[in-house]
């Protein structure tokens, strides 16, 4: 079996994120599984998560792993000075895989540089959150029955959100459509407009949130205005409000259309709009089991051909 880190979204092809996909469908069925029984996966987190760290340690404990690790670095050796190098390697002495979140981008590939087992990026500062992309890839395909050829609006957040910049890698293998709407400050970083100039990805900016501008939207997906990716308080107070999806503002939007979030919100889509149709953000966050266990499966070298024939299911 052959081992694979899950660090870069951009690294995995068509096929690969289609098989991974494939992967998730399985596990939707039959979740509880003994497929890593007698492994253990780390989970180092050096920023808080609740849905993300969760969803990675119920996705061991489903497929029968044991679970080792931190929610907090303060109350790892990383307060005495330790660095990542000696904690990477350490954790490796122990576990079969390690998943890591860190507020430094880049943190995540440097420990697929130096580890011996697989390293799965749970988020990487601005940069990155590769499983969080697999997770929507699959919900996207989920409500609309296909990942080719769809407008997909993100809202909000483009500057910091480590979310979109990984859909837009994802999805340059499926010609999307993508709408990029931001105030000035909040605006889709210009390495990302390159990305899609390179791969031939068709964009659109805007500045204005109105129902006639989402009206033709597939995925409206939202995200919200990260405070502690700011380092002057002023200009979050000025942006982090900007851009309320509320109920009324969905009186346009196609039948198929899907308001998905990567969670947590915050202001940017109000309660009202949890009971309408479009909203799909907690079955979005449900998805993210079956993502994560897929992940592992890839990470550890288990095939679809093994969870297809796999013997172990527990109903």
């Amino acid at each position: 079996m052959e081992n694979h880190n899950f660090v870069n979204i951009k690294t995995l092809n068509r096929d690969e994120l289609l098989h991974l996909i494939e992967m998730a469908q399985e596990f939707e069925k039959y979740p509880n599984r003994e497929l890593l029984k007698g492994r253990v996966v780390a989970t180092l987190f050096y920023e808080p998560s609740t849905r993300t760290r969760l969803s990675f340690e119920t996705a061991a404990n489903r497929l029968g792993a044991k679970v080792i690790g931190f929610t907090d670095a303060k109350v790892s050796s990383v307060s005495k000075g330790e660095t990542l190098k000696d904690t990477i390697l350490m954790v490796s002495n122990y576990a079969d895989a390690i998943v890591m979140r860190h507020y430094i981008e880049g943190a995540a590939q440097y420990a697929s540089e130096i580890a011996p087992v697989p390293i799965i990026n749970a988020g990487d500062g601005a940069h990155q959150h590769p499983s969080q992309c697999l997770l929507d890839l699959y919900t996207i395909y989920q409500t609309q029955g296909r990942l080719e050829n769809l407008n997909i609006f993100l809202v909000g957040d483009l500057k910091y959100g480590r979310t979109v910049h990984s859909l837009i890698m994802a999805m340059r293998h499926f010609n999307p459509t993508f709408h990029f709407i931001a105030p000035k400050a909040l605006a889709m970083p210009l390495e990302y407009k390159a990305y899609c100039k390179k791969h031939n990805i068709r964009y659109i900016e805007h500045e204005e949130f109105t129902p006639d501008i989402i009206a033709n939207a597939d995925i409206l997906y939202m995200t919200r205005v990260q405070k502690e990716r700011f380092s002057d308080l002023m200009e979050y107070e000025q942006v982090k409000n900007i851009y309320i999806l509320r109920k009324d503002m969905l009186s346009k939007a196609r039948d198929n259309m899907r308001i998905l979030h990567p969670l947590p919100r915050v202001n940017e889509i109000a309660y009202d709009v949890d009971n309408d149709p479009h909203a799909y953000y907690i079955q979005q966050a449900k998805n993210g089991l079956f993502a994560r266990e897929a992940i592992y499966c890839h990470c550890l070298g288990i095939t679809l051909e093994d969870i297809r024939k796999d013997k172990t299911i527990i109903k």
